[in-house]
């Protein structure tokens, strides 16, 4: 078998492409290395190396390995030492010209870090190894453009930031550019007196700001371009509008300008301000679940003629996206948002309370209050007191080391085992600070939203409305389910105690009907029982 190979002259070929099919494959100098011992094991004989840092997966879109199969046509070299067949094609053009090549016997050889293929070899072989390469470049791009597509539904734009945003990599979104977003912003205002040109801006910008671009490792750091300075006025990013392919998405990303102010300033620059698609908002969308499948439920406005009137009356209905496929879902009831409100007004009453038990609880915390303070004082004065003695011991293990009194190893051992505790005191002082500066702040604000939260809901009106109106049914519990037109809401745990011990509390004490009759001691007795019972609950 050595002998064979020894007549067969080589030609080795390394490649990665800097695109997602390559992520997992070994570098080129890896592949260099492992390769030349493999050679070097089986005694093959290496007349060139070929690298390339360029996409398998068009033809026509490597010249090195092009170069390579026409110096293997002109008969130079009669084998291929690579690491695997998918570095030398991911498309079906370039794999059908090396497996006729290998079948005509042009080429002898093609070895790979594990495995040889001959002339004589099943063509099936190859074809299934080169197939599945293909196969998974095609199924890379449909699950690519499909999650590129599912990241624009959600609000946030494919690729790199425009100028003014930065990309967070670790949560997937687009954030303000601290260093830049205000003068961005700066830029559209002197835009839109009216009394500058984009160049003067640019000049200004660069010459007297200093403004520079987002330094990479590649590029950036350079003064805005006067091209640069025409994309950021005619972009719709910064009115937190994304445009792909033709179709806009409603953005994620704070917005830098309004539409009004974008489009002033394209009739500034003697465009037309860009159509955008009227789309309606709706408060709930994104925050109930389908309890049959787990999709979010959506919303839709239809209209309907009134016949007698004319009128065209529009009305909102609420229903599952049924986005999976995993699971059959039955629920396709569309719920009217009449009916949903009802439906969320009435999980909200269980969570209402009376304005005197808002009285009571208020009192109540006060006192509570004043305990918790000299409560907290003296856990903080035991903290403290460790704290410093902890470190003076660390203090002293030092000045140990210092005089060699102890060695290394020692020193070490005790030294993180004294800085680990310093550490932990230290996280215990600012949580009794943290809890002394917010537990009754947190406490109101849950006994306001139960006496308040239900008449707000009712109330809210316009655009500012559908925002409270969300917050309040978000503020109730877990994302809500419905399920058989039931809504159902996991409460959180701060409200659980009403909901189990109020009800009984507030129906004794309408039962005393203190408004209506003057309290004599029997009912004075009675609300103070109801007082006691609902303060310590």
């Amino acid at each position: 078998m050595n002998d064979h190979k020894e007549k067969i002259k080589y030609f080795l070929y390394a490649r990665k492409s800097s695109e997602s099919e390559d992520r997992q494959v070994q570098s080129i100098d890896d592949q260099i290395n492992r390769l030349k011992q493999l050679a070097s094991d089986l005694n093959l004989d290496i007349k060139k190396i070929y690298t390339e840092a360029k996409s398998a997966k068009k033809p026509n879109n490597r010249p090195i390995f092009d170069e390579m199969i026409q110096r293997i046509e002109n008969g130079e070299a009669e084998g291929i030492l690579c690491w695997q067949i998918n570095r030398l094609s991911r498309n079906p053009i370039d794999s059908g010209n090396i497996s006729w090549l290998l079948q005509q016997g042009i080429l002898k050889s093609i070895q790979t870090i594990d495995r040889q293929y001959l002339p004589d070899d099943n063509v099936l072989l190859f074809s299934v190894e080169s197939g599945a390469a293909n196969q998974y470049i095609l199924d890379l791009s449909k699950n690519t453009k499909r999650g590129m597509l599912c990241k624009l539904e959600k609000g946030w734009q494919n690729g790199v930031a425009p100028m003014g945003y930065l990309n967070d990599k670790e949560n997937k979104i687009i954030i303000n550019d601290p260093e830049r977003f205000n003068l961005i912003r700066k830029m559209w205002d002197l835009m839109l007196t009216g009394n500058y040109t984009p160049p003067k801006i640019l000049d200004i910008a660069n010459n007297e700001w200093g403004f520079r671009t987002r330094k990479t490792k590649r590029m950036g750091g350079n003064e805005l371009s006067r091209s640069g300075i025409y994309k950021i006025f005619t972009s719709l990013f910064y009115a937190r509008i994304i445009e792909s392919k033709g179709v806009q998405y409603e953005g994620q990303h704070e917005r830098m300008v309004t539409l009004e102010e974008f489009d002033r300033v394209q009739m500034l620059l003697g465009r037309k301000g860009k159509p955008r698609p009227k789309h309606h908002e709706f408060a709930f969308t994104g925050s109930i679940r389908c309890g049959v499948c787990g999709c979010l439920y959506t919303a839709e406005t239809k209209k309907k003629l009134i016949k007698h009137t004319g009128e065209i009356r529009e009305h909102t209905y609420y229903h599952c996206t049924r986005k999976t496929t995993k699971i059959k879902c039955d629920q396709r009831k569309y719920i009217p948002l009449d009916d949903l409100e009802i439906l969320i007004e009435k999980e909200i009453e269980k969570y209402t309370i009376l304005p005197e038990f808002l009285q009571w609880a208020l009192e109540g915390l006060n006192k509570k209050n004043d305990t918790e303070i000299e409560d907290r004082s003296k856990v903080y004065e035991m903290q403290h007191k460790t704290l410093v003695g902890t470190q003076t011991e660390l203090d002293e293990l030092t000045k140990m080391r210092y005089r060699q009194l102890i060695d290394d190893e020692t020193f070490i051992k005790e030294k993180n085992i004294l800085q680990s505790k310093i550490t932990q005191l230290k996280e215990s002082l600012r949580e009794t600070e943290s809890r002394a500066e917010r537990w009754l702040e947190l406490t109101e604000k849950t006994f306001n939203f139960a006496t308040y939260a239900r008449n707000a809901f009712i109330t809210a009106k316009g655009k500012e409305g559908l925002e409270r109106k969300k917050e309040i049914l978000m503020a109730l519990g877990k994302i809500p389910i419905m399920n058989g037109g039931k809504l159902l809401i996991e409460p959180n745990e701060w409200l659980v105690p009403i909901k189990n011990d109020y009800p009984a509390l507030e129906e004794e004490y309408l039962g005393l009907e203190p408004t209506k009759m003057p309290l004599n001691e029997a009912r004075t007795q009675a609300l103070e029982s109801i007082r006691t019972r609902w303060l310590r609950d």
